[in-house]
């Protein structure tokens, strides 16, 4: 079923959905299981399997010199889906991202997703990978993210890069894009950012995700700018517990957000780490009760493998 059906049989009812990573080349899809059975007593319509682009490792050969090797670390994207319907009977929802694909991949995969009978997916351009300091296209391939779901569009509309194609089957793919409240960090301003958010939604894109934010006063900014300037689709916050420490200098660096002062002095006056992750599981209970109040469709979690302050969180909010 697609996100949006879901969220309109829902009828204005929150929900709860959740993204996991897949596993790591060499682990057991069972990784995975462990990381969603603590949460399936939620009944999640829904959930999200990121896909990582490639990156490249040295290996060292006998005569002392180095090779650049590809190397994904995690690859199965796809199969860990179909294991998700496969066993929890409950929609996957892949990530679609531009780097390390050529077109032709992305076209296939998306075949692929089709005969498997997905019927969401996220585009994204994804990140740089970690030996590069920005974003490198792959040659063949799409540059942004916009390209990508106009790749989506013309296969849902019957049209494939090889124009020769006769009778085509058209796709029917329920296509999710990112959002940022704080603004996507490669973008010099939050208008440039809205600019490029409206023209996906322009270009056919069906529900928004958001990145992950502490302030429920920026999402709800995001929200009513977005319906002020006729985006009406479905505008899903995407949700991540601060469980550490550290986290208050890594998230801002990594994914540039703000962390309000409350909950900032809050973690810096805490004795242990267990206090800390108590701290965040705590606002993390405020803000998605205020999200809910607010008409939230979905509260969406960033796990990262660990199903735990997630199950916390939501068995004190729902």
């Amino acid at each position: 079923m697609k996100i949006t059906e879901h969220i309109k049989n829902a009828k204005g009812k929150t929900l709860f959905s959740f993204e996991i990573l897949p596993p790591v080349k060499g682990q057991s899809i069972q990784s995975i299981f462990n990381a969603i059975d603590p949460l399936m007593e939620f009944n999640p319509p829904f959930i999200d399997v990121t896909y990582l682009r490639e990156d490249y490792i040295y290996k060292q050969h006998p005569n002392g010199l180095l090779e650049k090797v590809a190397y994904r670390k995690r690859p199965s994207t796809v199969a860990t889906c179909a294991a998700i319907i496969n066993k929890y009977k409950v929609d996957a929802v892949p990530h679609l991202i531009c780097g390390g694909f050529t077109k032709e991949e992305t076209e296939n995969a998306l075949i692929d997703l089709q005969f498997l009978g997905i019927d969401n997916v996220l585009v994204l351009r994804g990140d740089a990978r970690k030996s590069d300091s920005s974003f490198i296209p792959t040659p063949g391939g799409h540059a942004y993210a916009s390209d990508l779901l106009q790749h989506v569009v013309n296969m849902n509309n019957g049209r494939y890069l090889h124009e020769d194609m006769e009778n085509s089957e058209r796709t029917d793919f329920c296509i999710g894009v990112a959002g940022y409240p704080e603004k996507h960090f490669e973008s010099p301003n939050l208008d440039t950012d809205f600019k490029y958010l409206k023209m996906k939604v322009d270009l056919g894109a069906d529900f928004i995700v958001t990145q992950m934010f502490f302030d429920n006063s920026k999402y709800k900014a995001f929200v009513d700018r977005c319906r002020a300037n006729g985006i009406h689709i479905p505008i899903i916050p995407g949700l991540k517990p601060l469980t550490g420490s550290k986290q208050l200098v890594s998230l801002p660096k990594t994914f540039h957000l703000d962390i309000p002062l409350e909950l900032s002095e809050a973690v810096q006056a805490c004795r242990s780490e267990q206090e800390v992750r108590d701290v965040g599981i705590e606002w993390m209970i405020h803000q998605c009760k205020e999200l809910i109040a607010m008409g939230a469709p979905v509260l969406h979690f960033y796990t990262m493998g660990n199903p735990n302050p997630t199950k916390r969180i939501i068995q004190a909010v729902f």
